[in-house]
């Protein structure tokens, strides 16, 4: 039997799935325990009990300055901006990815810049947008907005471009103009495939976000992280950051969820994920 036709059991799958961390966590234990050995003083892999420590004091302890929880207030200040940011650019991406899509002209004149846009590193203006911008919640959400709304609008502008033709000649023939071809005809079909395309620049947009709060901010979990990582705090920095890779495997999840069950019939026709 070729390897290809193999497929595994839901609880070979389980298992196959929890495999690679079981494996990182070994290793980690491991090298934490002999560099422990060597110097207790060690920083760079601390033990599980200063993780716990760590947590304790970040997530149920009260900042003796400001009275906050940091763990959590950073989490929903982070979050709070990121939503923003992939919202808009979610809102933004589908209505110009669908419009370029249907409308030549329309195409013509923006597609060129759209493009030239998405090939800029948003990080390369990251000087230009605090200047224009400031540093508060603005510029951030705009880093965000910059950093994936483009690749959103050309995603879609290709899925809009690539509908069945036919499609759109029976709606013309059964006498719909542009505008109730483009509600009733396209924007079913492109809506699957926006959900998808969100989730494929999740880490793009957590990426941008980290970087804002990291040079301009006064909480969130990118702020967090660069502000202790001159104390070599890696108690506190490798769960921050094993925290913000569940908070996004849980978007991407919900997101997920979301698709399979707004639109089974996507998912039927391409099959299971």
């Amino acid at each position: 039997m070729r390897l290809m036709n193999s497929k595994p059991s839901r609880s070979m799958r389980l298992a196959l799935n929890l495999l690679p961390f079981v494996i990182l966590l070994v290793i980690y234990t491991l090298a934490s325990d002999a560099r422990l050995l060597e110097n207790p003083s060690d920083k760079l892999l601390p033990a599980w009990s200063s993780f716990y420590d760590a947590m304790q004091r970040m997530a149920f302890e009260p900042s003796k300055r400001t009275g906050e929880y940091l763990l959590w207030a950073d989490s929903a200040a982070s979050l709070q901006r990121l939503l923003l940011g992939v919202g808009i650019s979610a809102l933004i991406g589908l209505v110009v990815g669908v419009v370029n899509g249907m409308l030549p002209l329309i195409r013509a004149t923006f597609s060129p810049l759209i493009t030239a846009i998405s090939l800029i590193p948003p990080m390369a203006i990251l000087p230009i947008l605090f200047i224009v911008f400031g540093l508060g919640e603005l510029s951030k959400v705009m880093l965000i907005i910059i950093g994936i709304c483009p690749i959103l609008i050309r995603d879609l502008q290709l899925r809009t471009q690539t509908l069945p033709s036919e499609q759109l000649l029976k709606a013309q023939t059964l006498g719909a103009n542009s505008w109730q071809i483009m509600i009733r005809v396209v924007l079913p079909q492109v809506l699957p495939p926006l959900l998808s395309a969100v989730r494929l620049t999740l880490g793009s947009a957590w990426l941008f976000l980290i970087a804002g709060e990291a040079i301009a901010a006064t909480e969130g979990l990118g702020y967090r992280i660069f502000l202790i990582r001159r104390y070599l705090a890696m108690d506190v920095i490798l769960p921050y950051v094993i925290w913000i890779a569940i908070l996004a495997f849980v978007m991407d999840t919900l997101l997920r969820l979301l698709s399979k069950h707004a639109f089974p019939w996507y998912h039927g026709k391409r099959g299971s994920e």
